[in-house]
């Protein structure tokens, strides 16, 4: 055994690089597979494109005006508000965002009754391009959420089609489920099909409705068409619109952009457009709320005083009929006017006591103050009472704020409302205070016309009554004059108010495209997962695999040289250089022959050993052949069966294996006995003989060494098939007797990590004369074929290569060379 260090001229293992031309090739085998994968997900995005529901997405900004406006409103202009109805841009996007205003914006749409057309498998909505209108009796129970089939026979005819189960019923006067014994009245199957006139009622206990043609219908195009509508409920509908998305279109700006997405791009602009026209009504409602209460309650105090007002002016007028006096006389106008001013101030204050009265138990009574009438509508200019009332407006505001992003439990809604509570003590602190301030003025007005009592008492008579009654009479008129008045004033501000936002956009359809399928993006997506998909599959399946593949997989293992590559045979018999000498295998062997001369060294004589690390690699194959390509050659060839323990290479010659090796290492038999001729002409061959139960005792014995000597002496070349290597020891008891051992990997089969394992333990042996030769080698796995060179080095600086990809056709003459189907290809490589 030669126990020299490993060749230093043998290149060493450098750090692996990814091979793009390697890689690429390995791809385009699988062409047909990229191809396919292609051509399906094309597919599926054509699929997906045509049959999915298109959703489009509109928008509208609106203008929310910010605290640091400053504008003033018409109520703070005449004195009648005492705030801007100013808004935090957070709560008002709140607002927009809230339940209440998408109900009140719904209802103001014809959205109780959704149409659709099928066709295709594609269902579409005919928002507004339904041939046909339904028609409820809205005080009538009606299924909701049910499938209702219509076929428009013709002009004047119909087939409506119905089956549903569980159908809830719904009252659309009230919009509320009907309901028995406090439970939604459920109907369990509702089924029918019939044909009905346009116009006729179809009515039965749990549906009453009429169908009518309109200007959308067109004979040709809707007869004999299926369409189906569906009746909706108000929390339906309020689910399904509500996911509309709010947002300021930057940091600093208050205008707010509100984006909705849906299949049907008409009926969210409807939508869009009902819900900010819904939000500016409502602030335009909260402001008028204040001009609306002053004008009740001043209607409210008119009715009294305009009774009073009239019984005094009867009375007036009848006793100047009576006393034929129509004016007073001088004096008695001085007292007159003097009185009538007092009259006038206790007027006034008996309104503003009145309005006292209202609000302090409006504050006690009420937890918010939408609905409070400002003290400037009343004519008191209290600034102390006015900031009271602004600062507890603001509470509120801050706490409805607050409501919209949190629960009543949180501690800052606790926080406000201790404020709240502190906020109406003062309050109400401050109008005891004014009650009282108003009582003295009273009590100080009442003084001064009892003093004058005494005056109107030294009146004549007829002059005393006439001043009696002109006084209650002005006292009414001037207090009806000043509510009046008020009452104008209120008006006038409600017709001069103005709505605080600004739409800045509406909603428009025009020029829209889907958001959703995308279809370019899809095409795109399944274009690159065409690709991807195989490609990753073809990578993983390969970086998975464990078997060896190619070349790369055994030099990545060892430094030992590949000294060639024995190509797949698809033939019956072994004798594949024999037989057919002119093949493609049968030239690898001779390349394989070539390569063992240039190890020689020049060697005349070689003894070469056959192993591998496991079963079904192919050592007897090679052994086989290799032994009939030097016999081929003119040399005197022997091939040695040592494999003691299965022995099957007398199969392979039809001979007899009752004698062998075995009988000749015990002595049974001689040289000359065991060694029998072949049909090949200068090959013979040397079986293994009856399997003897020490097989490893016997290859160890000095009855071997002698049988080598003696057999290196008559043959050129000795062709020894062992055992695997990586099974029994029987190979490395051999390799003492061999000049150079040939290790055999087979493509496909060989596991990597064995092949590695072994090899490692070769080396750290100290092994040298190993040569690695790949076995079942197939063009076909790859696109170029399998190219390789060869060079030994040794101080002698020759080399040699050759590539299998390319030259092995010349020397076919089978039909091993008739190309497979691309069915049978497509099968064999997936």
């Amino acid at each position: 055994m030669n126990n020299n260090p490993v060749n230093p001229y043998q290149e060493q293992p450098q750090e692996e690089a990814l091979d793009i031309k390697a890689l690429f090739f390995k791809f385009f085998r699988y062409w047909y597979f990229f191809a396919i994968t292609i051509f399906v997900t094309l597919v599926i995005a054509f699929l997906f494109n045509k049959y999915t529901r298109p959703i489009y997405e509109v928008s509208s900004t609106v203008l929310v005006q910010d605290k640091k406006s400053g504008m003033l409103d018409a109520q703070s202009l005449i004195g009648l508000g005492f705030g801007n109805n100013q808004q935090n841009l957070q709560n008002e996007i709140g607002i927009l965002n809230s339940h209440a205003l998408v109900v009140t914006a719904i209802k103001t749409l014809p959205f109780e009754v959704s149409y659709f057309a099928e066709e295709n498998f594609i269902t579409t909505e005919l928002y507004k391009k339904s041939p046909f209108t339904v028609v409820m009796d809205t005080s009538h129970p009606q299924p909701i959420n049910i499938k209702m089939q219509v076929t428009i026979l013709n002009n004047k005819q119909y087939k409506i089609e119905v089956e549903g189960e569980n159908a809830v019923l719904y009252n659309f006067s009230t919009l509320q489920p009907v309901e028995r014994d406090s439970k939604p009245l459920i109907v369990e199957s509702l089924k029918f099909s019939k044909t009905y006139s346009f116009g006729e009622e179809v009515a039965s206990d749990n549906y009453k409705f009429k169908i009518l043609l309109n200007y959308n219908y067109i004979g040709e195009k809707h007869n004999d068409k299926k369409f189906y509508f569906t009746l909706n409920d108000l929390n339906t509908l309020v689910n399904q619109f509500k996911g509309y998305k709010i947002e300021p279109i930057n940091r600093e700006a208050s205008i707010v952009q509100i984006k909705l997405q849906g299949n049907n791009i008409e009926k969210a602009v409807d939508f869009l457009n009902a819900l900010t026209n819904s939000y500016l009504e409502r602030g335009l409602d909260k402001k008028n709320r204040i001009a609306i209460k002053t004008i009740e309650f001043i209607d409210k105090e008119l009715i009294g005083i305009k009774d009073s007002l009239s019984i005094a002016e009867s009375r007036l007028e009848e006793f100047r009929k009576e006393s034929s006096i129509m004016s007073l006389d001088m004096e008695a106008q001085q007292v007159f006017e003097y009185m009538k001013d007092l009259d006038k101030q206790k007027a006034e204050l008996l309104v503003k006591a009145k309005y006292y009265d209202y609000l302090k138990k409006y504050i006690t009574e009420r937890n918010d103050v939408d609905d409070i009438l400002v003290p400037s509508s009343m004519g008191v200019d209290d600034p102390l009472l006015a900031q009271l009332l602004g600062g507890l407006s603001k509470l509120y505001e801050e706490r409805s704020g607050l409501l919209l992003t949190s629960t009543a439990k949180n501690p800052a809604i606790a926080q406000v409302d201790s404020k709240i509570r502190n906020s109406k003590l003062n309050l109400i602190e401050s109008i005891n205070s004014i009650v009282a301030t108003s009582n003295i003025a009273l009590k100080d007005i009442d003084s001064r016309i009892a003093k004058m009592g005494g005056k109107i008492q030294e009146l004549p008579s007829s002059q005393r009554k006439l001043l009696s009654f002109e006084r209650q009479f002005n006292l009414n008129n001037d207090l009806f004059t000043f509510l009046l008045q008020k009452r104008a004033e209120a008006q006038i501000t409600k017709a001069s108010n103005l709505p605080d936002n600004e739409i800045i956009d509406e909603a428009s359809g025009e020029g829209k495209t889907p958001v959703y399928p995308k279809k370019s993006l899809n095409y795109l997506i399944a274009l690159l997962l065409g690709a991807i998909l195989p490609a990753v599959y073809i990578y993983l399946k390969d970086y998975l695999n464990d078997k060896i593949m190619d070349r790369g997989d055994v030099e990545k293992a060892t430094r030992f040289p590949v000294i060639g590559q024995i190509m797949h045979s698809s033939k019956e018999t072994s004798l594949v250089v024999v037989d057919s000498p002119k093949s493609s295998i049968a030239e690898s062997f001779r390349n394989v022959r070539t390569n063992l001369q240039f190890v020689a060294k020049g060697d005349e004589k070689q003894t070469i050993l056959v192993t591998s690390d496991m079963v079904g690699a192919g050592k007897t194959f090679i052994s086989l052949n290799m032994a009939s390509v030097f016999a081929l050659y003119g040399k005197r060839t022997l091939l040695v069966g040592f494999d003691l323990r299965k022995p099957k290479l007398f199969q392979e010659f039809n001979l007899s294996n009752t004698v062998g090796i075995s009988s000749y290492l015990i002595k049974k038999s001689s040289l000359n006995e065991i060694i029998q001729k072949t049909h090949v002409e200068n090959l013979d061959v040397l079986l293994a003989g009856p399997v003897p139960p020490n097989p490893a005792e016997l290859i160890a014995s000095s009855r071997t060494t002698e049988m080598f000597t003696e057999l290196k002496k008559i043959y050129d070349f000795i062709i020894i098939d062992t055992p695997p290597i990586g099974l029994v020891t029987d190979a490395f008891l051999l390799m003492k007797h061999s000049d150079v051992n040939v290790y055999v990997v087979r493509q496909g089969l060989s596991h990597k990590r064995m092949f590695a394992v072994t090899m490692k333990d070769l080396e750290t042996r100290g092994f040298t004369n190993f040569q690695i030769l790949m076995n079942d080698v197939k063009l076909s796995r790859d696109g170029y074929g399998y190219g390789y060179g060869y060079g030994y080095g040794y101080g002698y600086g020759y080399g040699y290569g050759y590539g299998y990809g390319y030259g092995y056709g010349y020397y076919s003459d089978e039909a091993e060379q008739t190309k497979e189907s691309f069915i049978s290809k497509l099968f064999k490589k997936s």
